[in-house]
């Protein structure tokens, strides 16, 4: 790895013995296939699905031949709404064999989020799962009948009939052998360069964003990331990870069929039993998961009568690891060569990652080193850059950056500078060896448990109740998820609310992890002197409260 020497400036960049491929997702899956046909690909353990490299692509090419059947044409949009499943991940290739654009939905997104991100991109068909814990898909898509114009198709993951809509099964039983040469006709004319993914991230402006990926932005990122962790087609990866992140999608299944490894998702969503099931019955070697996650599953009641031995590696992200978790990880799990990442959604993700064989203390203060073919630079309040070891904005640039925002060219620009810096918003600062450590956000997103909330988005949404005149939204520390979100509330004149009636509202309108948390019913906000409201006053003012012995969480 170059660009690893200690320079005056802050400035990496990644080389790799190993080129960027130039391929789209449906050719990787048929490298894979030629590869390690009789290798199993796909464990899906809640389902009892186990299909091996062939007889996944053969599940892939019946069921893009049967969305070729409904219609549906190259660069059209296509949602998935569902948690995770075998048939998440047949979509995910069958879309792309097909030139569809997937559109990757929030399982925790409600009716309102839905129908913002279907108009959003015009998308003409949707798959979703029946239900999910408390979420009836099915309930709240036909409660939007007549708000979504360009929706003609429903296809659900489900073995019952359900009126109105098409069961999956049914589209990929609907394949023929001349739908399949047709397809491999429209397989063959695809570019790499075709954008293939939109993954939408909570906006600033009250509105989430679609960052438009390619088959070279992702096919190329999870190659990587598995890649940094060893992997070879006898590794096992446990994903409890959800699909519709890049954690899930990229650095998970395209991780694995990049290296012809095994995907095994343990359950629908992450729960540490199923967790600790799945790596001990399927004698998996990686597994990935934010910090929380590997919290619960060290703290599991069943945890000291598990065998994980046959663990080696994985990748901890999404938040910062306390040391102390690190440690257990690594020899309670025999996670021994467990790595780091950082990146963002509109980055394919990964910038950096860890090494392997990086010692503790690099793996828990820093985030790694540059990823292959990827440039950062560091750069201060004046844009330009900045010294090593100084602290400023981490921007960059390379194969992974985003085409861009769907149908967002203003914000694509914000955010993409003319010479194809990406501006993350992070602070970050780069060591003498090229190793980077988060320090900070420029803007006040939070981060609970590893998702992006951005107050702007809460603060817009609560405007809307009758009671609230004033609202600002920003995050307090929190020992189980990171942060967690308060909201100070100013009320009109002569209105009465009480906490649990804000709730209440956000309650099923608001995915359920952007609900405040602590809510405060203020007068006034502090204020600079030019009436700029000054969240960091307020955070402290509230870490003080929460910390004190007789706090209880509102």
């Amino acid at each position: 790895m170059a660009g690893m020497e200690a320079n005056a400036e802050s400035y990496v960049c990644g080389v790799s013995d190993a080129p960027l491929v130039y391929q789209t997702i449906g050719e990787t899956l048929d490298e894979a296939v030629r590869r390690h046909p009789d290798r199993p690909a796909l464990i899906v353990r809640r389902q009892n699905v186990r299909l091996t490299y062939a007889e996944l692509a053969a599940a892939v090419e019946d069921f893009a031949a049967g969305l070729l059947a409904l219609g549906l044409k190259p660069g059209e949009r296509i949602g998935i709404w569902s948690p995770n499943n075998a048939e998440w991940v047949i979509a995910q290739f069958a879309t792309a064999r097909l030139g569809l654009i997937l559109v990757n939905i929030n399982p925790a997104y409600r009716a309102a989020e839905l129908e913002y991100v279907l108009n959003k991109v015009e998308a003409r068909a949707l798959i979703l799962a029946r239900h999910f814990k408390t979420s009836d898909y099915v309930a709240m898509a036909r409660a939007l009948d007549g708000e979504l114009p360009h929706l003609e198709e429903k296809i659900v993951i489900s073995d019952e009939t359900v009126e109105g809509f098409r069961r999956f099964s049914d589209v990929a039983a609907a394949a023929t052998p001349a739908l399949r040469a047709d397809l491999r006709d429209i397989a063959a004319r695809l570019s790499p360069d075709d954008p293939i993914n939109i993954q939408f991230t909570s906006g600033t402006t009250g509105f989430p964003k679609g960052a438009t990926l390619t088959h070279h932005n992702i096919v190329n990122n999870g190659r990587f990331v598995a890649a940094r962790q060893r992997f070879t087609e006898e590794d096992r990866l446990c994903i409890p990870v959800p699909l519709y992140h890049c954690f899930g999608m990229v650095m998970g299944v395209l991780g694995c069929v990049t290296h012809g490894a095994a995907m095994v998702f343990p359950d629908e969503a992450f729960e540490p039993q199923s967790v600790l099931d799945a790596v001990e019955a399927e004698r998996c070697t990686a597994l990935y998961g934010v910090p929380t996650m590997f919290i619960a599953e060290l703290d599991h009641p069943s945890f000291k009568g598990r065998d994980l031995s046959s663990l080696r590696t994985g990748v901890m992200a999404g938040a910062p690891c306390p040391v102390e978790v690190m440690r257990r990880v690594i020899a309670d799990m025999h996670m021994r060569e467990v790595t780091i990442c950082y990146g963002m959604t509109e980055t394919s993700p990964v910038s950096f990652q860890s090494m392997p064989d990086d010692d503790l203390e690099k793996r828990v203060s820093t985030v790694g080193r540059i990823h292959p073919f990827v440039e950062v630079k560091i750069v201060d309040a004046e844009g330009k850059i900045a010294p090593r070891g100084a602290q400023g904005e981490l921007l960059t640039r390379g194969y992974s950056v985003m085409r861009g925002y769907w149908g967002d060219p203003d914000k694509t620009r914000e955010a993409v500078d003319e010479a194809g810096w990406m501006h993350t918003g992070d602070l970050a600062v780069l060591d003498g060896e090229g190793y980077c450590r988060i320090t900070g956000r420029v803007k006040d997103m939070i981060i609970r448990g590893g998702e992006n909330v951005y107050p702007r988005e809460i603060e817009e949404f609560l405007y809307k109740h009758p009671a609230v005149q004033d609202v600002q939204v920003f995050g307090v520390p929190d020992a189980k998820y990171g942060e967690e979100i308060c909201a100070w509330i100013r009320v009109r004149a002569g209105a009465a609310v009480v906490e649990d009636e804000i709730r209440a509202f956000c309650k099923d309108r608001i995915a359920h992890y952007k609900v405040p948390r602590y809510i405060r019913f203020v007068d006034d906000y502090p204020m600079t002197v030019t009436g700029k409201v000054q969240k960091f006053v307020m955070r402290e003012a509230m870490t003080k409260e929460l910390s004190a012995p007789a706090t209880r969480a509102g």
